[in-house]
């Protein structure tokens, strides 16, 4: 059997959590900035396909983590040598930040022209409604100006829950759909298994905190808006949201998705 050297698999990374990333922030600049996509699940879905096809790409090379809290849990959890963590964590957040820039290359006039219409300075508070295209905040800012009672909607506390039990659903998931015990394991249509699970996930999620379940698709977009115009807005709506919701919430469930996963089928997959 060939395996794929290191190298090769760090790249994949870079370009499967590209795709992923380029696809998703590509469909939510469609909805906020062009009014392309109608409704939630049309964005959802191609969320859900971007990562499919991402899978089915880089699969077999890196074994398509392309998020860094899913490589955690396979070093804790599974068979993922944890001294490769840093170099998948490093190509995935290079991926991200790659897809941010070739989103905005792709949307920054419209993104402009939809903060003229709204009135917000781009910046300022108020232009959380185009910087979501690349960061996450809660609640779902739909693409205008969060209101004064925001942190009543929905609170930091619940925002932390929402991606903990998301990112756990979704680990639970890919190392069930992965376990060879698993009888029920979706075989050769697991990337479309995984995929209509993140659909299904930002269905329900997204409304309270965008449903990111993934650091890299959340900090490197985020960090690359603050350097296109954004300032310290990505980091300051929200609190320490950014570290603790977006960041730290989705590293504890991912690793409790697969703690779930190990109880039910076994000890290794």
């Amino acid at each position: 059997m060939n395996v794929p050297s290191i190298r090769r698999a760090v790249f994949a990374e870079v370009v499967g959590t590209f795709l992923l990333v380029f696809f998703g922030c590509g469909a939510v600049a469609t909805a906020v900035a062009m009014a392309a996509p109608v409704g939630l699940f049309q964005v959802a879905a191609i969320w859900g396909l971007g990562l499919s096809v991402a899978i089915y790409l880089t699969g077999a090379i890196s074994g398509a983590h392309l998020n860094p809290a899913i490589s955690l849990a396979f070093a804790l959890f599974g068979d993922f040598p944890p001294r490769r963590l840093p170099v998948y964590w490093l190509a995935q957040f290079a991926g991200a930040f790659i897809a941010a820039g070739a989103v905005y290359m792709l949307f920054s006039g419209a993104i402009a022209a939809k903060e003229t219409e709204l009135g917000v300075v781009r910046g300022a508070q108020g232009s959380e409604a185009t910087a979501m295209i690349f960061g996450e905040f809660y609640p779902n800012p739909g693409g205008k100006p969060l209101p004064p009672e925001a942190n009543s909607i929905v609170t930091a506390g619940q925002a932390f829950f929402a991606e903990f039990l998301g990112t756990a659903l979704l680990a639970l998931a890919i190392f069930g759909f992965t376990h060879r015990s698993n009888s029920g394991a979706p075989g050769a249509l697991l990337p479309l298994a995984v995929g209509i699970t993140l659909t299904t996930l930002i269905g329900v999620f997204a409304p309270v905190s965008m449903a990111g379940f993934n650091p890299a698709r959340d900090l490197a977009p985020r960090i690359f808006s603050t350097m296109t115009g954004w300032g310290s807005l990505p980091f300051t709506v929200n609190g320490l949201g950014w570290l603790t919701v977006y960041l730290i919430s989705p590293c504890l469930g991912a690793c409790a998705g697969a703690a779930i996963a190990r109880a039910l089928f076994g000890e290794r997959g």
